[in-house]
């Protein structure tokens, strides 16, 4: 049920006929309240798609009562046609619904530099909203799928001080151009906890920063990445801070593992630990540098446990380290001691698809964790072969 595992929501996923290939394309997901409080998250990225400019002024006022979200074409790069098209797509939405078209987030992916088929896109949504269903989220996941094998949904069970119990649901898609700006990907998550637009917003950045914003496949930096938390109220639970941001980063980390798990052409999913690093803004850097190298991530394709990509990766950075204390463990085995050589690097076993490579600095107690992929044929050839 994911987005619809939290009462108050409903969902939808359909065949609007965007995509040549007839597969689902098109899904709702509605906040039938009794609040409908909201907060997102949105790309870095300068060029920035048509509906992410609009749905960064709907969600300026902290309520969103519906997203609705396209997949087959991103409406990136479309001028002012392109924007009027978003523009059109919340306001027929608002039409069938009874709401606001102010109160719409809406969300594209596929293919940049491409008008969206409004003919096919505005049936649709009156398609999605007939079929609205309080157990539609799995049919939403599928929906907006581009060249995900999977659906990707989690659903996290808690409660408040009271014993009140609330949920928090979420989708997202994603399996290339994944590397962080605030969030990646598209994802859209819900919770019948009561919360005002200020503690979603705190809740979800904090939650976006160490999981999202830390999944990093290929470097490439999508042009619509939104990330939207949806606030029912209809739990009547009323969580604190501390716990419900717990519980939020616990979906959208699963989420973001699912992603990386289904990058494209991926045959090993890598875990990058530094630790013992002077900030964890070092740690961070260090380890993203590691899952931006593509000699690592090549190597690692051929199951190859070069620790010396590792170290010229670590090496470009400037967080604060000694070279010659340097150390460095795959997959448990510690092949790099003192900035040299150490274990015999014939015992890492990478015939496993988890790979986790541990940093330590040695410059302090300060952590973090980037996840990633290897780069393999399969990668070179779907992102050559094929538009979006």
């Amino acid at each position: 049920m994911t987005v619809t595992a939290p009462k108050g929501f409903r969902a939808a996923g359909v065949t609007a006929g965007i995509k040549a290939s007839g597969k689902p394309d098109l899904a709702l997901v509605v906040n039938d309240g009794p609040d409908r409080n909201a907060a997102a998250v949105f790309t870095s990225n300068r060029v920035a798609a048509a509906p992410v400019r609009w749905s960064r002024q709907a969600i300026a006022d902290g309520r969103a009562d519906a997203v609705i979200l396209n997949s087959g074409g991103a409406n990136a790069c479309t001028g002012a046609e392109g924007f009027q098209n978003t523009h059109r797509t919340a306001e027929k939405t608002a039409e069938v619904l009874g709401i606001s078209a102010g109160d719409v987030v809406v969300c594209s992916t596929g293919l940049i530099g491409e008008q969206l088929p409004m003919d096919k896109i505005l049936p649709g949504v009156e398609s999605a909203a007939a079929v609205l269903a309080d157990d539609g989220g799995h049919d939403a996941a599928v929906a907006i799928m581009t060249t995900d094998t999977v659906p990707k949904e989690a659903v996290f069970t808690g409660a408040d001080a009271q014993g009140t119990p609330y949920t928090i649901g979420g989708i997202a898609k994603g399996a290339g151009m994944l590397a962080p700006g605030l969030a990646t990907m598209l994802v859209v998550l819900t919770t019948d906890a009561a919360a005002a637009p200020e503690f979603l917003d705190s809740a979800l950045r904090d939650a976006a920063r160490v999981t999202f914003d830390r999944a990093d496949s290929d470097g490439c930096m999508s042009t619509n990445d939104t990330v939207v938390l949806l606030s029912s109220g209809a739990s009547g639970a009323v969580p604190d801070a501390p716990d419900f941001t717990a519980g939020l980063t616990q979906v959208c980390a699963e989420l973001a593992c699912k992603l990386i798990g289904d990058a494209e052409g991926a045959s090993h999913d890598i875990a990058i630990r530094a630790f013992n690093a002077a900030s964890e803004s070092d740690a961070e850097i260090v380890a993203r540098a590691v899952a931006r190298s593509n000699l690592f991530k090549t190597a690692i394709f051929g199951k190859d446990p070069n620790w010396g990509r590792v170290l010229s990766a670590v090496g470009t950075t400037d967080a604060v380290f000694d070279p010659d204390e340097l150390n460095v463990a795959i997959n448990g085995v510690q092949v790099c001691r003192k900035g040299g050589i150490g274990d015999d690097r014939s015992l890492v076993d990478l015939e496993p698809r988890e790979v986790l490579v541990e940093i330590d600095l040695a410059a302090g107690e300060a952590e973090a964790t980037i996840l990633t992929n290897d780069l393999t044929h399969d990668y070179v050839h779907e992102n050559s072969a094929y538009s979006s």
